[in-house]
């Protein structure tokens, strides 16, 4: 399911009285690309309670989650770069013993309440790691400050509105860094001074980046009737941010049986696109869904008619043009083929595709550039060709061999992209 590296390793006898495991890793790929994620199972393990990654002998940053809360470790996560048929040897150890190395943050998110006792909109002070909110709030998009979780990398940030929507707006920077917990999105004149970014999408009722709604056969439908909504933050840390959005009891056509939905958001380090894992808690394949991209003002339309869709183009992202500037964006959405049910024409709001479950599962990809970013992309040309480069590397997979270590099981494929330096 998910397009990076997946070890579901057998459990090695004996292995539970060891105060360290150790593994040796191959890594190797067709293509070239940056902060190629790499991610370990360690449920065969035991107890996981730090670790250490080298690549090529030199030391890596890692990172270890607990992805459902229940207090034992799941994975561990590093990116290393990758250039075409390089083999690069990773060393983990995974030990017992709670000794963590301390690495730079590269990941953020943020869930903030907002607090009538604060005047600046950059210093509301109530955070949360999640929220539900039930079908009889009339107005949730103000109920948190900037409307719904926001996270970032280095490269981007976004948040999601926690509204029937479910839109994913964007923030634009300037230079590399992380920026939410100064501005809130809502950047101040001085910060802008400075050189921080600030919102840059104009998404009203459309796509945004890849929102995923329902289909009624003619056109995307909103989630209107659910019973009540939650996002979480999952983690964050120095290798990548997971943020979720559930959608308990939602009626997707009337007459019909509620479903729970999941859709998960994972983020890595060095990356300007992410992975949408959307989960339903029963066999779903018979319902359609859509997803897609807002249609940005006078956008050129990137569209290869197989899953990769995408526009560049310039609005103003407020209707207040005296305190905002013109802003130019690109986006992309792939869809895999096996999800991919049809392509849809443009509309003035949309560029948009329907797509069909698998089971209970559905997966793509997004991506966005800032045309104010001092290591992006600045041209519709220059976007179009990142998109076909990054459907080429969602497509190639990297490969990881187990050298040493313990008995492995067959690993699934990874899939990853290039950032732009």
């Amino acid at each position: 399911m998910n397009r990076y590296v997946m070890f579901f390793l057998a459990c090695l006898m004996g292995h539970v009285a060891s105060a360290q495991t150790e593994l040796r890793l191959s890594l190797s790929c067709p293509v070239s690309y940056e902060a190629a994620p790499v991610v370990v199972d360690l449920a065969p393990y035991g107890t996981v309670r730090s670790a250490l990654v080298t690549v090529d002998g030199r030391e890596t940053p890692c990172q270890l989650d607990d992805l459902d809360n229940d207090g034992q470790l799941d994975e561990l996560s590093f990116v290393a770069d990758m250039k075409p048929g390089q083999q690069r040897v990773a060393n983990v150890k995974l030990m017992k013993t709670a000794t963590p190395s301390e690495y730079k943050a590269q990941t953020y998110a943020e869930i903030v309440l907002r607090n009538q006792n604060v005047d600046k909109k950059n210093k509301h002070d109530i955070y949360l790691s999640a929220i539900s909110i039930d079908k009889q709030t009339t107005n949730p998009y103000n109920v948190l400050h900037h409307h719904g979780v926001a996270f970032e990398n280095e490269m981007i940030a976004m948040r999601i509105y926690m509204d029937k929507r479910q839109t994913i707006d964007l923030y634009g920077k300037f230079h590399k860094g992380l920026e939410l917990r100064e501005t809130q999105f809502y950047t101040s004149k001085e910060q802008k001074a400075q050189g921080y970014g600030d919102d840059i999408l104009l998404v009203g009722n459309s796509f945004g980046l890849g929102a995923l709604r329902g289909w009624n056969g003619v056109e995307p439908t909103m989630l209107d009737d659910v019973q009540h909504r939650t996002q979480r933050i999952v983690t964050q840390g120095p290798v990548r941010t997971i943020v979720e959005v559930e959608d308990a009891g939602w009626v997707i056509k009337a007459g019909t049986e509620p479903v729970n939905m999941t859709i998960r958001y994972t983020l890595y380090t060095g990356h300007r696109d992410m992975d949408v894992d959307v989960r339903f808690n029963r066999d779903i394949s018979n319902e359609r869904f859509s997803t897609g991209v807002v249609n940005v003002k006078n956008s050129s339309e990137i569209n290869d008619g197989k899953g990769l869709r995408g526009c560049w183009g310039t609005d103003w992202p407020a209707a207040d043009t005296a305190n905002w500037k013109l802003e130019t964006v690109g986006m992309g959405v792939y869809v895999p083929a096996k999800y991919l049910e049809h392509v849809l024409p443009a509309t003035k709001e949309n560029y948009g595709m329907v797509v069909k479950p698998i089971g209970k599962y559905i997966h793509y990809s997004l991506a966005y550039t800032s045309d104010n970013e001092n290591f992006g992309y600045h041209s519709a040309k220059e976007w179009e060709g990142y998109m076909k480069e990054w459907k080429n590397r969602l497509e190639n997979p990297v490969m990881v061999k187990k050298l040493s270590g313990g008995k492995a099981a067959t690993p699934k494929q990874s899939k990853s992209t290039r950032s732009r330096r």
